[in-house]
Order: C-alpha cells, then sequence, then structure tokens
C-alpha cells in the first residue's frame, strides 16, 4: 500500500512540473508545446530536448484532449494516452524529487 501512495505521490510531482514548464512555455512563446526539437543551436536543442523530456505528460494529455473533443478520437485513446503520460509522470516525479532532495542534503 505504501509503494502504490508513493507512485500516486510522484505521479503528481511529475506532472505538476510538466504543467509548469507547460505553461511557462507557453507564456514565453506564446505558443502551445510540442514534441519539436530546435536545432539551431546546440544549447537550443539542448533546452528544447529537455523540455520535452520534462513537460513530456502536459503535451501528451493537451493533445489527447483535445483529440477527444475536436477530432472525437475513440475513449480508449484518452484512456491509453493518459497511462502513457501517468507512467512518464512517474519517471519524471522520481528524477525531481531525487534531485531536490539532493540539493536539500
Amino acid at each position: 500500500m505504501v509503494d502504490l501512495v508513493l507512485a500516486v505521490y510522484l505521479g503528481c510531482a511529475g506532472f505538476v512540473i510538466a504543467g509548469i514548464l507547460g505553461s511557462f512555455y507557453q507564456l514565453v512563446t506564446g505558443q502551445p508545446p510540442r514534441f519539436v526539437f530546435s536545432v539551431e543551436t546546440w544549447l537550443a536543442g539542448l533546452a528544447s530536448c529537455l523540455m520535452c523530456v520534462f513537460a513530456g505528460p502536459f503535451i501528451i494529455m493537451r493533445n489527447a484532449i483535445r483529440g477527444r473533443r475536436i477530432e472525437q478520437r475513440p475513449f480508449g485513446w484518452l484512456v491509453a494516452s493518459s497511462t502513457i503520460a501517468g507512467m512518464w509522470s512517474i519517471c519524471s516525479g522520481v528524477m525531481v524529487i531525487h534531485v531536490l532532495l539532493v540539493i536539500l542534503n
């Protein structure tokens, strides 16, 4: 039971980080985040790669919800997208919490 609670907590932490990064990106650029890599310079490429890695669950869920509403995609598509975003959020949450614990200790 403790493992399940921990997984839910890490998933929530990962999705919060994804939402913050996705919203900040949209605030700065004026366009929603996408899985597109900028290759103008190596720094821009690295930044866009990190953006996609950590904002991935937010991008997936935004696209899945839009696909369900606008394109009338099947409900299974939304469930599969939610599962992928949830697992990705757990992985991101583990990384973010680990980095925070290293910084604070």
